[in-house]
């Protein structure tokens, strides 16, 4: 009977007295999770402490295959330096065996080969007649491939007969003794580190293959010197122990593993679980391992030879008993330190606990549902003091909050709405801007073209003026002196034939001049007429036949335009003339011509003539309409092309050119179906703009 009125007098405390209300609350759950908390955050230092060996020992696998792939790369370079050094190089020349033989040997004392020889395509030995020793090496993929001038290297299995070949004694040195193996009592295979590298003379043919290689087999140098790459100073605790082995098969041939206090684990095999997953799946295997009376942390991975298949396995292994005692020691501390700090945390909790908690609790609550866009208020609570003034304030300030936000939110949307209306604007100022820029250079680049055809033109009226008057008196005079000598003159015949090919050529360049000077006038339409251009195209091709085939040089046709312009046949034929010309002199011997006309939308027609000559550098693109440029010294005076944009340009027409060095040219001729003669032109806006669009649309296309 005097345990309900204890209890009712404990439960009467609870409910009346928030100091106990606490004690309650704290200590409850304090006291029921602690021993839950401790055993999950020890399973959790277990399950994290092993994550961590096993990743360590992943890492030092990955880095011992780096490494040992690093060997083998290093054993091939030294193979590659010995052929690449000049004195090989005259040893080789010279046949002299004795000095060879020296060299592989310093080579094989320096870098630790088990044999180096100078072999032929089949794998016979060179240069060792001398020495009395004849035979071949083993047969291998690597040779194959090194005939093929790709040095390689890559690892190999040898059996007894193999290393017969190579040196009797070598079988009784690579045997293992195995361990536990009632049935054979040595593994006589070896693992052999090999390369093959091509020998070249100067002209890149194969000369002889260099081959190398290292038995693995018992090689303590290979194993430490893997275990002072992977396990260097500071990486593993106070007494652990890094090791590392190399299997044939799932025997292992060279390995600093211990199994006693000196033995080593040289013979030993892995388990037939490990086997099958490495060799047999190719997969990597990290776990516990057991090798003799000691645990390991253990990876395994396969190496592989030449063809790919798998012949033994690369371990990495850390002694477990350092880390295991490291690991213990680290969990009593953990266990020592959660202890004090729960009994820190519930006396602090405790001593601390008042009636505000359970208000604040709200408040904080309260907060993170606010953050979370819940809408939610502290509402009225059973308390007077500052903290019931501090609830009410609270709300009135969440209160003010939400209108405010609202507020913000509709200031953003219209501003959001604003920012969308002046980057349209923006946008299509831009747009606008662009192509007023394009326009107005476009525009100045042909009122600069213009200004230097009309300086030029004046210039060379008066050039050509002057230049008539000598020529005509030179000719008369010429004609007057044949005449009289009679034949007399026949001495000299080549030499007068000389003087009048040249006059003539003065004459030609002269009548350049005076047609640069004196164009028809823009607003005469006399002998303007409907030009087809397609036969314009045929009869010309017949003009500058003779230049053509002088350079061996094929003209392909492809006459694709219906349309006629309007234009004076005889200055465009003078335009195609020039280009073809140009084109002709622009291709070597079997070069290529296209020649191909086409309709330019509904405006005329585009003439394009294409080589694959020698095309034109990037910096002199932009001078090759300018009059007396020329990229051919030797047989252009620099007016062809000059002259052509003018002519072309008076009927509202457009000459272009692309090219690409070393890759040839293309010339565009663009012509209008009605010219727009100089005094007929509209203003950019009207004409020039829509003009440029619309041919640069329909040239993207047509290319």
């Amino acid at each position: 009977m005097s345990v309900f009125p204890r209890w009712r007098s404990i439960r009467t405390l609870v409910r009346t007295t928030l100091r106990y209300k606490l004690l309650l609350l704290v200590l409850f759950p304090t006291l029921l999770a602690m021993p839950a908390t401790l055993g999950l955050t020890i399973y959790w230092f277990n399950s994290f402490t092993r994550d961590n060996l096993f990743l360590k020992v992943k890492s030092d696998l990955a880095v011992t295959r780096h490494a040992f792939g690093q060997m083998q790369q290093d054993h091939a370079t030294a193979l590659q330096r010995l052929t690449d050094s000049y004195s090989f190089r005259l040893l080789l020349t010279n046949g002299d065996a004795r000095g060879l033989q020296n060299e592989l040997k310093s080579l094989i004392d320096e870098e630790g080969f088990t044999f180096v020889h100078l072999t032929d395509e089949l794998g016979n030995w060179l240069y060792e007649e001398s020495l009395g020793s004849r035979g071949s090496s083993k047969p291998s993929p690597l040779t194959n491939r090194a005939m093929r001038g790709r040095p390689s290297a890559a690892l190999e299995v040898f059996t007894p007969d193999d290393l017969q070949r190579e040196d009797p004694a070598l079988i009784e040195r690579m045997r293992v003794p195995l361990a536990d193996e009632p049935e054979r009592a040595y593994e006589d295979r070896t693992m052999v580190m090999r390369a093959v590298y091509p020998i070249r003379d100067f002209g890149g043919q194969i000369l002889a293959l260099l081959d190398g290689g290292i038995a693995l087999n018992r090689n303590n140098t290979i194993i430490e010197e893997l275990r002072d790459r992977v396990y260097g100073p500071a990486t593993l605790p106070s007494g652990g122990v890094g090791a590392i082995a190399l299997l044939l098969d799932n025997v292992r041939i060279g390995t600093n593993l211990t199994i006693g206090q000196q033995d080593t684990a040289l013979g030993t095999y892995v388990s037939t679980e490990i086997r099958d997953k490495v060799l047999g799946e190719g997969s990597t295997w990290v776990a516990r391992d057991l090798v003799g009376q000691q645990w390991y942390i253990s990876a395994y991975q396969p190496v592989f030879d030449a063809d790919g298949q798998g012949i033994g396995m690369l371990q990495s292994s850390i002694l477990e008993a350092p880390f295991r005692n490291a690991h213990y020691r680290a969990a009593a501390l953990l266990l020592l330190i959660f202890i004090g700090v729960i009994a820190l945390a519930t006396w602090v909790v405790l001593r601390g606990a008042r009636s505000i908690f359970k208000p604040i609790e709200q408040m904080a609550n309260l907060v993170r549902a606010t953050q979370a866009g819940v809408d939610r208020r502290m509402g009225k609570i059973d308390s007077q003091d500052e903290i019931g003034e501090l609830a009410v304030q609270f709300d009135s300030m969440l209160d003010l909050l939400q209108r405010r936000n609202h507020e913000i939110s509709r200031a953003a949307e219209q501003l959001e709405a604003k920012v969308e209306d002046r980057t349209r604007e923006l946008e299509q100022k831009n747009t606008d801007l662009e192509r007023t820029v394009s326009l107005l250079r476009e525009t100045r680049q042909q009122l600069v073209m213009a200004e230097k055809l009309a300086s030029l033109g004046q210039m060379a009226a008066g050039i050509a003026h002057e230049i008539n008057n000598p020529t005509a008196v030179i000719i008369g005079n010429l004609d007057l002196l044949v005449a009289e000598l009679g034949d007399a003159a026949n001495s000299v015949h080549g030499e007068v034939d000389m003087i009048i090919q040249q006059v003539d050529r003065i004459r030609y360049i002269v009548d350049g001049l005076l047609q640069f000077a004196r164009p028809s006038s823009p607003s005469d339409n006399t002998d303007i007429e409907n030009v087809n251009i397609n036969r314009t195209v045929k009869d010309t091709l017949v003009l500058v036949r003779h230049a053509v085939e002088k350079g061996e040089t094929t003209v392909h046709v492809q006459l694709d335009a219906t349309r006629t312009v309007r234009i004076r046949r005889y200055e465009l034929q003078e335009v195609l003339i020039n280009l073809l010309l140009n084109a002709a002199r622009a291709v070597s011997a079997g070069g290529v011509i296209e020649v191909i006309t086409a309709d330019w939308e509904q405006q005329g027609v585009v003439i394009s003539v294409k080589d694959n000559g020698v095309g034109i550098a990037p910096e002199k693109l932009g001078r090759v309409f300018d009059p007396f440029y020329t990229t051919d010294t030797r047989h252009g005076t620099g007016l062809g092309l000059s002259v052509s944009y003018g002519l072309i340009r008076r009927y509202g027409g457009e000459i272009t050119v692309e090219s690409e060095l070393h890759r040839g040219s293309v010339f565009q001729v663009w012509l209008l179906e009605e010219p727009v003669l100089a005094d007929q032109r509209v203003g950019a806006e009207d004409f020039g703009e829509n003009y440029t669009d619309r041919r640069r649309n329909h040239e993207r296309d047509y290319i």
